[in-house]
């Protein structure tokens, strides 16, 4: 069979929370753009793709997905195959707009299809024709000054539109974009257009980020309920591992608040932590065959080891410790900046520091974690001496305590 190639990239609100996504075309899973001549073409790949081989719902999940189009594809009547409700189509700001296109599109307007107008960084004629029609323009923030983007959302105001800001790429720009009044963002300093192939989506890792940021925040059981029963695979998989470690309870466990109540707050994070770090494409979303999941685990209970070896009687050190060796490599896993993870979680300054600059106890302990993994002596002995509490022998000896207990969750979750 042959193998099929998409991307999506996210696209959040002011709450920074996942609204929708822009959907690519990719020719193979390494690419990281486009790399099409023909539009139709690419787009037609797209809509196959996304409806008829990987399945809507794998690939955007309860999100609309927001479709490039052109004149070209609207004329094919490709469109009409894509339900109303699950998509944006988004036109380009140099598509040229004249009378057959608006036409055109005001009769997809009148079944019920949603407009985006994409690449805007002024107003010109050829916009003023579009706009009527558009729900959301995407301005492109990224070669904008500050005073001509904000003149550019002034001359937007006479126009119901939504405000979407595109390639946002740095933690200055996406507070500035906040500040002038942008409804959603899009850009590389959230996430970069995530490749997707095979059959199933990976999971939706924004929506995990989410369910921890609840668990880490004290939110309510009822809240953290709720948003478990906006994911019934994750909802499932809870279930399955709670009623499979609480085989000596006289029934089963049969309610997901029930589950979250046995299992505990600071277990339950620790298993959205791990689940960050798992694929769907293994085919079981608790797989311990991912080799990233394993790193991260093992390095969380190294450092929650370390922790304890230093302080032995301050838990909450100990589950500091845990929580930035896990942390620390979600920014590769999700493709977002660590500043933005940190402020998304509401993290500590001491592990804040710690996973930032690898500054303060935590940032130590966490320099020589990094450096046993990759077996760097030098970087090792120079660690040990800095914190003066450890020898080589007890890092040796906590190391193999630490991958123990990796390969035993492992056996629990498979």
């Amino acid at each position: 069979m042959e193998n099929i190639y998409l991307a999506k990239q996210p696209i959040l609100d002011r709450n920074k929370d996942l609204v929708a996504y822009e959907l690519f075309f990719r020719a193979n899973d390494q690419d990281e753009s486009a790399g099409f001549e023909n539009g139709l073409s690419a787009t037609a790949n797209v809509i196959v793709n996304a409806y008829g081989n990987l399945g809507i719902q794998n690939v955007l999940g309860q999100q609309r997905g927001f479709i490039n189009i052109n004149k070209e594809l609207i004329k094919s009547d490709l469109v009409s195959l894509l339900p109303n409700k699950h998509v944006v189509l988004e036109i380009s700001s140099s598509e040229e707009i004249d009378e057959e296109f608006i036409t055109l599109c005001t009769e997809l307007k009148k079944s019920g299809y949603q407009f985006a107008v994409a690449g805007v960084t002024a107003i010109n004629e050829n916009m003023r024709r579009i706009l009527p029609l558009v729900n959301i323009v995407k301005i492109d923030v990224s070669g904008l000054s500050k005073e001509a983007l904000t003149n550019l959302v002034n001359q937007m105001k006479p126009w119901p539109v939504l405000l979407l800001a595109e390639k946002v790429e740095s933690h200055e720009l996406a507070n500035q974009c906040m500040g002038i009044g942008f409804e959603m963002f899009q850009g590389y300093f959230y996430a970069k257009p995530e490749n997707i192939s095979g059959k199933r989506a990976d999971p939706a890792k924004l929506s995990l980020l989410q369910l921890l940021t609840l668990v880490m925040s004290d939110s309510d059981i009822e809240e953290i309920d709720r948003e478990f029963k906006r994911q019934p695979g994750l909802s499932y998989n809870l279930m399955r591992m709670v009623n499979s470690v609480a085989c000596g309870l006289p029934q089963k466990v049969n309610s997901i608040k029930q589950s979250i109540m046995l299992l505990g707050r600071k277990q339950l994070q620790r298993w959205i932590q791990l689940l960050l770090y798992t694929t769907e494409n293994s085919g079981n979303s608790e797989s311990m065959d991912n080799a990233l999941l394993k790193t991260a685990a093992a390095r969380g209970k190294l450092m929650e080891l370390v922790a304890k070896a230093e302080r032995p009687h301050d838990k909450n050190y100990h589950e500091r410790a845990f929580m930035v060796g896990i942390l620390s490599l979600l920014d590769a896993v999700l493709g977002i900046e660590m500043q933005q993870i940190i402020d998304k979680l509401g993290i500590p300054e001491e592990m804040s520091q710690a996973l930032l600059t690898h500054e303060g106890r935590l940032g130590q302990e966490l320099k020589l974690v990094e450096a046993t993994e990759a077996g760097e002596v030098k970087t090792i002995q120079s660690s040990l001496q800095e914190l003066g509490f450890l020898s080589l022998e007890e890092l040796t000896r906590l190391e193999l305590e630490s991958l123990s207990w990796v390969n035993r969750i492992g056996e629990a979750a498979n």
